[in-house]
């Protein structure tokens, strides 16, 4: 009788399970894969079960599209085109799968290699590129997983149903940091239509992907809320033009300016991968700027700049940022700082997927080829002093060249106390002097912390949620202030961006601005081992600050580099040199032909991934 209870009791049990395969990973030739858990296809009478040893029922194929055929008369002719993606490798020679309806010639139909014929449909092709086959004929395309040594990501993600995306259910043995996944180039071609297919993206983890949790920087905040139901519209415009995601970025927390390593408490800061290794990522955009410096598996990320964002990280990690003219992209689904401020820009290696993602994200530039007669330089050094100054004068020389145009020293100070706005008595400091910490803290705080704080209690028996020190200090320095202050920020903000428009850089129809500006940006090291000061709220005004208030596009160029004497290897390292562009508001499309042209003339340089732009082995990189 007690051991029909024990049976009866096993059997309701097993009855109430479910299991559900997220999938395998498997190592071939000590390169680690993910397997998908549903097949991308399943051929008719595929013919595989003549090859090669499997691991887990799985051999490594190459899919080959018929119409290529005469171009793969030798194995060394597929090695060479194939070859220069990242994800296949001469592993997956084991089985040709050419598609199409005869049998395969040439020298390799003969080798050790299989060849199987695989038919026509007759109305799609199978794309080309890695797979892992069964026997029975299911084929998987796999994801080749890549460490993320400088601890970038907060997930890694892969596609689901309907849109959607999960948390990439794989890691690699023996590796302490995650894993990313990414999927072949080769499965992908783009098109009109999709003009990033194939394009890897990482998202800043502020922005909305449907089916994953959004972080903010914040652990209170992930846990407290659900998935997102739907993709941010800067997310879902990336997506519609064929851009892979593979995973959402670290920010500092809630978008606000924080400092490694002191400031970061929930989220340990990302590492900058250039000069000792140590140096601030700058932020918010930290996780975008060190996965782009980083990762050469990487090709895009998708940042945010309200006061620098975007371009703190572009200057520190020497790469491609901009800043882009306020309101081109709708912002729902993302986070906000303020609204009057808020930004949806991109940070790259590559000038190239740079303009044509900015296409896909902003829709509708003019990309005007005659560029202004005016060039106005801000912050450049009298004398070349110092490696960087060198490199910041030689660069200002080389566009005046390349302009035909002799830059003029743009004092905005003494342009400001000559010409103010009507019924102004007060100096350009004084006057923007709260507008930015008064806008963040008083939109933030309306739009975030309030219903974060009163969501979390409700769930947490009145608990206070814990928040990271910068927001902290921030948020209090915008309730020490009445309501009218906010109105008062936003009456100098649109009075600044007035006379910008009338004094500096005006719309032109020929050339859609009528003036360049460019400024320097360039500075001192700084090292995230050391003890700093409690944050505070981020009063003044400053050239950074320019574009924030004017809504003006700003873009930073790589340029070179300068050697610095690392008080963490007590030897030379380099760090990027940077210049930023400005234009009036709407020329976006001007800058990204213009930086083009100087990546053509060699005056802006294509940075690599590395401890420096130029390359080269990244120094203390966690174990991988």
């Amino acid at each position: 009788m007690a051991r029909g209870l024990i049976l009866l009791f096993l059997c309701s049990t097993a009855s109430a399970l479910s299991l559900t395969s997220t999938g395998s990973t498997l190592l071939l030739n000590e390169i680690s894969y993910y397997i998908p858990a549903s097949p991308f296809i399943v051929l008719p009478s595929p013919s595989l079960s003549e090859s090669a040893p499997s691991a887990g029922g799985l051999t490594p194929v190459t899919v080959i599209a018929a119409s290529s055929n005469a171009s793969f008369s030798t194995v060394d002719q597929i090695i060479k085109i194939l070859g220069s993606d990242d994800v296949w490798t001469e592993d997956f020679l084991q089985t040709i799968l050419l598609q199409g309806p005869s049998s395969p010639s040439g020298p390799y139909s003969n080798s050790s290699i299989k060849t199987v014929a695989l038919p026509s449909n007759g109305s799609s092709t199978l794309p080309p590129g890695p797979y892992f086959a069964t026997p029975s004929g299911a084929l998987y395309q796999p994801y080749k997983l890549y460490s993320d040594f400088a601890g970038a990501f907060t997930q890694s993600l892969v596609p689901a149903s309907n849109g959607t995306f999960a948390p990439l259910p794989a890691a690699i043995a023996g590796i302490q940091a995650p894993a990313v996944g990414v999927p072949s180039r080769l499965y992908y071609t783009k098109t009109p239509e999709k003009p990033l297919a194939g394009v890897r993206v990482g998202i800043k983890d502020i922005y909305d992907v449907a089916g994953v949790k959004t972080s903010d920087g914040n652990r209170a905040w992930y846990g407290l809320y659900p998935p997102a139901i739907a993709n941010a519209v800067p997310v879902q415009r990336l997506v519609d033009a064929g851009a892979i995601i593979v995973g959402k970025l670290k920010t500092s927390q809630f978008a606000n300016g924080e400092v490694a390593t002191a400031d970061w408490v929930d989220y340990h800061s990302p590492f900058n991968p250039r000069g000792d290794g140590y140096q601030d990522p700058s932020s918010s955009s930290s996780g975008p700027g060190a996965a782009e410096g980083s990762y050469p598996w990487l090709d895009l990320t998708l940042g945010s700049d309200t006061g620098g964002s975007i371009r703190g990280p572009s200057q520190v990690q020497g790469l491609f940022g901009n800043r882009p003219s306020h309101g081109l992209v709708d912002l729902t689904g993302v986070m906000p700082l303020a609204p009057q401020l808020d930004t949806a820009g991109f940070l790259t290696r590559d000038p190239i997927i740079w303009a044509a993602a900015a296409k896909v994200l902003y829709g509708g530039l003019s990309f005007y080829s005659k560029y202004p007669k005016k060039l106005y330089a801000i912050g450049f050094p009298a004398s070349a002093d110092s490696d960087s100054d060198g490199v910041l004068l030689d660069t200002l020389s080389r566009i005046e060249a390349y302009l035909s145009i002799k830059a003029t020293t743009l004092n905005l100070t003494a342009l400001w106390a000559a010409n103010k706005p009507a019924g102004v008595m007060a100096s350009l400091s004084t006057f923007l002097n709260l507008t930015y910490p008064i806008l963040i803290s008083k939109e933030q705080t309306r739009l975030v912390r309030d219903p974060f704080y009163a969501a979390y209690r409700a769930a947490h028996d009145g608990r206070h949620p814990f928040v990271d020190p910068t927001p902290l200090a921030r948020w209090a320095f915008g309730d020490g202030y009445p309501e009218s202050a906010l109105t008062d920020a936003i009456n100098n903000k649109t009075a600044f961006q007035n006379w910008y428009s009338e004094n500096v850089s005006r719309n032109d129809s020929t050339t859609c601005s009528d003036s360049l500006v460019l400024y320097s940006g360039f500075g001192d090291p700084v090292y995230r081992n050391e003890y700093l000061d409690p944050p505070t709220a981020p009063t003044g005004f400053s050239t950074g600050r320019v574009s924030v208030f004017a809504e003006v596009p700003d873009f930073v160029v790589p340029v070179g580099q300068a050697a610095y004497n690392s008080t963490i290897t007590l030897h030379e390292e380099f760090l990027p040199v940077t210049i930023d562009i400005m234009a009036a508001k709407g020329c976006d499309g001007l800058i990204f032909n213009l930086v083009q042209d100087l990546v053509s003339a060699g005056i802006a340089k294509v940075p690599l991934t590395g401890q420096t732009i130029a390359g080269g082995e990244i120094l203390m990189r966690r174990w991988d």
